[in-house]
């Protein structure tokens, strides 16, 4: 869900613009959904949104996924540990979703680049965007009330809710990147 929240947010700024602009793919921590189509659920909550629920595969996190990646967001602190197992490298750049939105409400946003509608701007933007928030974030671990609670097997009134959750992130970090 929250790749398609994602770039439904991010085509509400820039329109078709958005997949010129950014690269975003998601993939999961278990193997067991590869190949699958979206949760039901999922669709629902992405088509009742305004996005593009149809053509999606689930994939298992590797390591050039991350690798290709100058933002990673996870749902919970226990799949950024995975990931961060994976890549200890891209540990700077890997965040719990709740915490990456929690702590982008503190960045100024004025000393990044500026926005331009090019890839080579926007990728400048955001990964002086990923550097504040990890200086922000600091040696400190993500909180529990961070993690996204897990779907799989709910209602569609949790899914809306986790839903509304990504969406708390993936706005904010949208409009941080896109806008002027």
């Amino acid at each position: 869900m929250a790749e398609r929240l994602t770039v439904l947010a991010a085509r509400e700024l820039v329109g078709d613009l958005a997949s010129e602009l950014l690269l975003v793919h998601g993939a999961g921590t278990g193997g067991w959904h590869v190949g699958s189509g979206m949760d039901p659920s999922a669709a629902r909550q992405v088509r009742a949104r305004g996005g593009d629920a149809e053509r999606f595969a689930a994939r298992k996190l590797a390591s050039d996924l991350i690798e290709a990646s100058d933002l990673i967001l996870t749902a919970t602190g226990e799949q950024r540990e995975f990931a961060q197992e994976m890549r200890p490298d891209a540990a700077a750049r890997t965040f719990v979703l709740g915490e990456f939105g929690r702590l982008l409400r503190d960045v100024d946003l004025d000393p990044l680049p500026a926005f331009a509608p090019t890839a080579e701007a926007v990728e400048a933007r955001g990964v002086a965007l990923v550097e504040a928030v990890a200086k922000l974030r600091g040696d400190r671990p993500p909180l529990p009330q961070d993690d996204l609670d897990d779907p799989w097997g709910r209602g569609d009134s949790y899914f809306s809710r986790v839903a509304d959750e990504i969406e708390a992130t993936v706005g904010p970090l949208t409009r941080a990147l896109l806008s002027p």
